[in-house]
């Protein structure tokens, strides 16, 4: 249900900056350079530039929803909360003549990270103690305990009781309202029930905001992030966690390239090759790279080789589409026109082919980085014991979601600052896309 109202509300940013934007801020979607003389725009790829507003606008509002649906102490709006403090509910008990008596239930509800913090002292914070409560008259007593946030309580009201569940003692309403065993009733602080065998329960109001353990705050991922740089995990820094993960990463992409893309020319340029490489390319490009861990294991063994291995295996079959995609797709009315002016094979392949095929291929490499840094946790996998995704797979054992977070992070950010440098060096060796 939350993952709905994130996406419908992110859905409802889209749309609404744009429509508020446009029309105060048009400036910004106004076209600027070569663009801003074509006359056809819809449909054209070249045409379509990225709205740096836009982008921000979109950022902001991915952190905005992270801080909205976390328990965040930062200032900005929120979604409705998980109950805090005192609440307290009646239950009814019955006795086998008939007999009936009410008794108070209070609940005291506390936030479960409590005594991950600690005072002025540095002692750790203990959690609450139950507050303290009347027995009233009558059979059934009154009582009193405490449950962190998020988290569930049986409670056994027969303790203090005069007449104990043994004693034939049953619990046949709550709040008032007739309950049966196994029943469950809704209030504004939380829910209460009764187990299959009749003891009541009580569950806190969550709300909308999801607890650390599955989405911690951004301000507790920036504080494990600077403690991985001190203090390191598992023996290493986060530094060395990235740089061997990079090195991986770049070493496996740049083979898989270096082999990839000689044998997509010859399977675009040659028939024989097409023929030889078809149905190995064909057969093993559907294969996920995480099904060959066993063979990559028994073959390459569990150092270094093994994951550059896996990596390679992952950009190989890519490189090789898109260099036969790319020699494919060039016009032959432009290797007519250069043999017509006198032009050799090799002149045709060095000033026709390669040029004309550099953007599908360096789109296949774009695609291939993206594989490969998503195949470097199953790479990691293969006994390393350095590397993000190593340092991903040991905190999901633990539970420790912030490191998690912080490692997802840096993969994104690594990979958005290649992508962003593959750009940069696909307009500066091909200025020529899209305007020919």
């Amino acid at each position: 249900m939350t993952g709905i109202i994130v996406f419908a509300i992110y859905v409802g940013a889209f749309f609404g900056s744009y429509l508020i934007l446009s029309r105060l801020v048009s400036s910004f979607f106004k076209r600027t350079g070569f663009n801003k003389l074509k006359t056809v725009t819809f449909g054209d790829e070249s045409a379509v530039v990225a709205n740096r507003l836009a982008s921000i606008l979109s950022v902001v509002t991915l952190f905005w929803l992270w801080v909205a649906f976390t328990n965040s102490t930062i200032p900005l709006p929120k979604m409705p909360g998980p109950f805090l403090g005192e609440t307290s509910f009646t239950y009814t008990a019955t006795l086998e003549d008939g007999t009936t008596d009410e008794g108070t239930v209070t609940v005291l509800v506390y936030r479960e990270d409590i005594q991950l913090t600690r005072d002025a002292d540095g002692n750790p914070h203990q959690a609450p103690g139950d507050p303290e409560v009347e027995p009233g008259d009558g059979f059934a007593k009154n009582d009193s305990t405490t449950v962190a946030r998020y988290g569930f309580k049986v409670i056994d009201v027969w303790k203090n009781d005069e007449v104990s569940k043994k004693d034939g003692s049953r619990i046949t309403a709550l709040n008032g309202k007739p309950i049966e065993p196994g029943g469950k009733i809704k209030t504004s602080a939380g829910e209460i029930g009764l187990t299959d065998k009749g003891t009541p329960t009580f569950a806190p109001a969550t709300g909308l905001r999801m607890q650390r353990l599955y989405l911690p705050a951004p301000e507790i991922v920036v504080e494990r992030f600077f403690f991985l740089n001190t203090e390191g995990y598992q023996g290493f820094s986060l530094l060395a966690h990235t740089g061997y993960s990079v090195m991986r990463v770049l070493v496996g992409f740049f083979l898989g390239a270096l082999v990839g893309i000689p044998i997509g020319y010859a399977m675009g340029l040659t028939n024989w090759s097409r023929g030889w490489f078809d149905p190995i390319v064909e057969f093993m490009r559907p294969i996920p790279p995480l099904a060959l861990i066993p063979l990559i294991i028994i073959w390459f063994g569990i150092d270094e080789t093994g994951k550059i291995v896996l990596l390679f295996l992952a950009a190989l079959w890519i490189m090789i589409i898109a260099a036969r995609s790319g020699v494919s797709g060039v016009a032959i009315s432009k290797v007519h026109a250069a043999y017509s002016l006198g032009a050799n094979k090799w002149q045709i392949l060095s000033r026709v082919i390669v040029p004309n095929s550099l953007p599908e291929i360096f789109t296949g490499a774009r695609v291939a980085m993206g594989v490969c840094w998503g195949t470097v946790v199953a790479a990691e996998l293969v006994a390393a014991n350095v590397g993000l995704g190593k340092m991903i797979v040991t905190a999901s054992k633990f539970q420790q979601t912030d490191i998690i977070i912080v490692g997802i992070i840096v993969i994104g950010v690594i990979g958005f600052g290649i992508e962003v440098g593959m750009r940069k060096v696909e307009n500066w060796l091909i200025p020529w896309k899209g305007r020919i």
